[in-house]
């Protein structure tokens, strides 16, 4: 057997527990959930998805190693994740609010790549998360068995788990705020506390090591 079950019950328990802690991935996904509905908002979550398959592939192929060992290259990348999320917090602090429909027309919605793109790159532009791979993999992964089946057995467990915790618990939660969607001073009060949501896992990126 390539994983044992209480390897795989100790990663699955592990993967809870890491997806259900708040971060730019989970303010993105409530965030989408509240201005494009439950439904809609998976194509954000699919596309954080593709950026943690990322990650893995790339702290399979030994990069990650190279990354977390040159401080310039992490810090670059940081950076860049930090300013990605300041400009996604201050875009959506500045929109205007979304006019409320008085009848059945439904407000126009965003593009399914729109939202795949911006969660690919909330979840690629987070150097710590490779650096979190880079340490976390090789608890799950024996080099005495071939690799390749349990990098993909790591691979959808993780994947799994998000899409399901991502999908089911923070879109899912976001409905509670949908209220706050039926006004304009509604919308301009959670865009401004989402903003800076974002801006404040910005500037963790940047001072919390």
């Amino acid at each position: 057997m390539l994983v044992t079950w209480t390897v795989w019950l100790s990663l699955l328990a592990a993967c809870v527990v890491i997806s259900l802690t708040p971060g730019a991935g989970a303010i993105n996904t409530m965030s989408n959930a509240l201005a494009q509905g439950w439904r809609r908002s998976v194509w954000g979550v699919l596309g954080q998805q593709v950026a943690l398959l990322v990650h893995i592939g790339v702290v399979a192929a030994g990069v990650g190693l190279i990354v977390s060992r040159s401080p310039a290259l992490f810090d670059t990348i940081r950076y860049l994740g930090a300013a990605y999320l300041v400009y996604l917090g201050i875009r959506l602090m500045l929109a205007r609010p979304q006019p409320i429909a008085s009848d059945a027309k439904p407000v126009p919605a965003e593009r399914r790549w729109g939202m795949f793109r911006r969660g690919f790159w909330v979840n690629l532009l987070n150097p710590k998360a490779i650096v979190f791979f880079l340490a976390f993999v090789p608890q799950f992964v024996r080099l005495d068995r071939e690799p390749l089946p349990q990098y993909l057995i790591f691979a959808a467990t993780v994947v799994a788990v998000d899409v399901f915790v991502m999908w089911f618990f923070f879109a899912a939660a976001a409905k509670s705020l949908r209220r706050f969607t039926r006004s304009t001073r509604g919308q301009r009060i959670l865009n401004v506390a989402f903003g800076c949501l974002f801006i404040a896992v910005a500037v963790l990126l940047l001072f919390v090591h």
